[in-house]
């Protein structure tokens, strides 16, 4: 799965743009991007929502116990790999039928997040057993909403294109040639929400999230990892 956004929808993290501007490598645009991913997929799908975000996904190579799925609905899309082993008691307490899978199950808890404010997002990703990565887009709101499980069990990336956009994909080869240096490992047990202002742990939501510059011999331009309650008690 594989989404782009514009910086007039999400900051790109300064420490990737760092790492871009420290080892300078080569990169390719956001378009390119997503037609290097259709070209190389089978049966790959894109989406292009307003001018600012590009969706995609295939269902090629992918895992029977950690499948791919996208949805949209009121303006709400949702890219979503993996699966969740308390998907029937999420369904009663969001009120969904028994069809329902992860990703509808996904865009009503984010609904949920939105519309009964204040609830803390790392309420909504803290509730999810399983194993997943997902990516929501609010078009209405052009809010971005993106975690990964406690495990990472599903892989997720993220960097930044010649152009400036921030992707988010599950291959990272893919992005590796189109990010260059300004590429990372989506932290475990995270989640990024440009409403909540960046990258958080749902785990640990009071600690600090930091970023480690890679070396010139890693694949990461950095990588991003949770402070520990020691290191946030010695700062206090």
């Amino acid at each position: 799965m594989l989404g782009v956004f514009s910086n007039s929808i999400v900051s790109a993290p300064d420490e990737l743009i760092a790492a871009g501007s420290r080892t300078p490598s080569p990169k390719i645009t956001a378009a390119a991007l997503v037609n290097r991913f259709v070209e190389t997929n089978a049966s790959a799908v894109s989406v292009q929502v307003g001018d600012h975000v590009q969706l995609a996904y295939t269902h090629h190579n992918e895992s029977p116990l950690q499948p791919r799925s996208f949805a949209v609905k009121d303006d709400i899309f949702c890219l979503f790999e993996g699966a969740l082993d308390n998907l029937g008691s999420l369904r009663q307490q969001y009120g969904l039928a028994k069809s329902a899978n992860e990703v509808i199950l996904m865009i009503e808890a984010y609904k949920a997040l939105r519309d009964r404010a204040p609830y803390p997002p790392n309420h909504v990703v803290g509730h999810l057993s399983g194993n997943f990565g997902f990516v929501v887009f609010d078009k209405s709101t052009s809010t971005l909403f993106v975690a990964s499980d406690q495990y990472g069990k599903v892989p997720l990336y993220w960097g930044i294109t010649a152009d400036g956009y921030v992707a988010f994909a599950d291959d990272a080869e893919l992005l590796k040639g189109a990010c260059g240096k300004s590429l990372a490992s989506f932290p475990q047990g995270c989640f990024f929400s440009t409403s909540v202002g960046g990258l958080r742990s749902y785990e640990n939501p009071k600690n600090k999230i930091t970023a480690v510059p890679g070396t010139d011999e890693e694949i990461w331009g950095a990588t991003f990892k949770v402070e520990g309650p020691a290191a946030v008690a010695a700062t206090e």
